[in-house]
Formats: C-alpha cells, sequence, structure tokens
C-alpha cells in the first residue's frame, strides 16, 4: 500500500465527513465537486478500498472512512499545535497551552497552581476555559483542549488520567435558616427554597440546572451572581440558599454569618481528574504544564 496524501487531501475529507456532503465539503475546502470528488477517489485508490458512501441523502463513512478521519483529525490537530507555537514564538511566546476546567478547579486549585507555573515559565500562554465535565472529555478527544480537569465520573477512555484532589459541593444557607445545622439534605429537597446561583453560563449552573432535570424539577435561581464570594453575600443577607463547593463555602464562611449543610446525594462528593489524549504527543509547553499540575505542593 502506497499512501501519499497531502495535507489538502487530509482536509478535505474532514471537512466532508464533517458535513455528511461532498457538495458542502468541497465548498468549505474552496474548490469545485469535480475536484473533490477526484481527490477522494485518488484517497480510496490509494487505501485499496471504499471510503464513503454515497446517496441521495449525502455520504457516509466505511470503516476504513472512520480509521482515515481519526488519524487525519490528529494530523490536523499537530498541525495546528505547530501554527500555533511558531506563531506564539514570532511574538516572543514559547509556548500555548489550551485548558478546559469545570468551574470548581478554576475557582479552587487552578490560580495558585497556574500563577507557579507562569512565574516559571514567563513566555507560555495559557488559554483557560470553563466547561462541564463531558464538553471537556469531547474536547480533549477532538483535539480543542490539549488538558483537560474534570469531576465526577465521567468516562475518560484511554487518555492519560492524573488525580487532581477531591472537593464537595455542599449547601449554604444563613445562619438564621431552619436547615442550618442539620446533618444533610438531599438537593431535590432544596428546591422548594430560592436560590442563589453563578450565571447561566458557568459549568456549575448547568451541572445543578440537569440533576433538577434529572429529579423531575427545574433549577432556577431567583439571582445569579459571577463568584462564590458574591453568591455567600446573598445568601447572608436573606436572599436564597445555594449550592457550592465545601472549600469555597468553609472559608467564606469565617467571615460571614452563613451555615453549610452536606448533600446526602451521591454526586455531591467529587473526584477531580486532570486528563490529556496522550501526555507523550502534547506540545513541549503542554506537557510541562500537565506534570506541574499533578506535582505534590
Amino acid at each position: 500500500m502506497n499512501l501519499h496524501f497531502d495535507l489538502f487531501d487530509l482536509k478535505l475529507f474532514v471537512y466532508v465527513a464533517d458535513a455528511r456532503s461532498l457538495t458542502r465539503g468541497a465548498e468549505k475546502a474552496c474548490i469545485s465537486l469535480a475536484a473533490a470528488s477526484t481527490r477522494i477517489k485518488q484517497m480510496e485508490e490509494a487505501v485499496g478500498g471504499k471510503l464513503l458512501h454515497r446517496s441521495a441523502q449525502g455520504v457516509t463513512l466505511t470503516a476504513a472512512g472512520q480509521a482515515v478521519l481519526y488519524h487525519a483529525k490528529r494530523v490536523m490537530q499537530q498541525m495546528e499545535h505547530l501554527r500555533c507555537d511558531m506563531q506564539d514564538f514570532g511574538k516572543g511566546i514559547k509556548g500555548h497551552v489550551r485548558v478546559f476546567a469545570n468551574t470548581t478547579s478554576i475557582t479552587e486549585y487552578l490560580p495558585q497552581k497556574l500563577a507557579g507555573f507562569l512565574t516559571q515559565h514567563p513566555a507560555v500562554q495559557v488559554d483557560l476555559r470553563e466547561y462541564l465535565s463531558e464538553e471537556i472529555v469531547r474536547a480533549v478527544a477532538d483535539g480543542e483542549a490539549d488538558i483537560g480537569i474534570l469531576a465526577g465520573d465521567v468516562h475518560t477512555g484511554d487518555f492519560d488520567a492524573r488525580a487532581f484532589g477531591s472537593n464537595q459541593l455542599v449547601l449554604v444557607v444563613p445562619k438564621t435558616h431552619h436547615l442550618a445545622g442539620a446533618p444533610s439534605v438531599a438537593f431535590a429537597d432544596t428546591l422548594d427554597e430560592q436560590h442563589v446561583g453563578l450565571h447561566h453560563g458557568s459549568a456549575i449552573h448547568r451541572f445543578l440546572q440537569r440533576r433538577a432535570e434529572l429529579a423531575g424539577r427545574g433549577f432556577n435561581p431567583r439571582i445569579q451572581v459571577s463568584s462564590f464570594e458574591a453568591i455567600c453575600l446573598m445568601i447572608e443577607a436573606g436572599v436564597g440558599v445555594g449550592v457550592l463547593p465545601a472549600s469555597s463555602a468553609q472559608r467564606l464562611s469565617m467571615a460571614m454569618r452563613i451555615s453549610t449543610v452536606a448533600l446526602s446525594d451521591a454526586w455531591a462528593e467529587r473526584e477531580l481528574k486532570l486528563i490529556a489524549r496522550n501526555r507523550e504527543q502534547l506540545p513541549a509547553s503542554a506537557r510541562e504544564l500537565f506534570d506541574h499540575l499533578v506535582a505534590p505542593p
């Protein structure tokens, strides 16, 4: 088998596969339909079998096509790493790392960890974004993120995964609230209360919204703010109750008239994990950050 796919062929194949259409794939690649068809046929000849099933409704991938798509996306990911690194070098930056993390990681663990790394590596740029754990897994798998930090029992496949800490979600109430002093409470039993939460786009808001839906309830906070500290200030003022990471709630309770109540739900106990699709294949700066984050304090 004599495989000589150029980068344009691989990019075209990804476009066609993602669009499930040879026509739309050709349009995205800015070539004619005839030229796209010829290139795909040449790829099939090189492989020695069909990559696409063609029909009036579009195209679907054969088993061989699925394999080509997997490797094509990996190649395109590495080329994007190369492009970003070379662009960064031209700006005097020596590396660019994309990190997708959940709310708790960003607010409780990463500030100190990243501060230490960035002090040691002043020419490295870190792009940090907040997502739900399931979205983080998909982003790492698709090459959108170099490193992911997630919570809970989320399947991470064959990724390199390391323990990154643990945390528990708790209910925060005013000192005078009827639940203050209770040993525990189920999240579903708090949904008749007025809740204070983070903004709609936050990962923890969407997580709690989904948990409420699974319990057959709605989750519509009375007010939404931008930080855990602001949530606790609202709770102290009697606006409502809220769900926070225990570490944040306990720290803030030292200066405010609020109480924490354990959530009895199994999902409230959360182990944090640091993941990469393959640590050895990460760009140098991302690999250094990965190792820094899992190193003991």
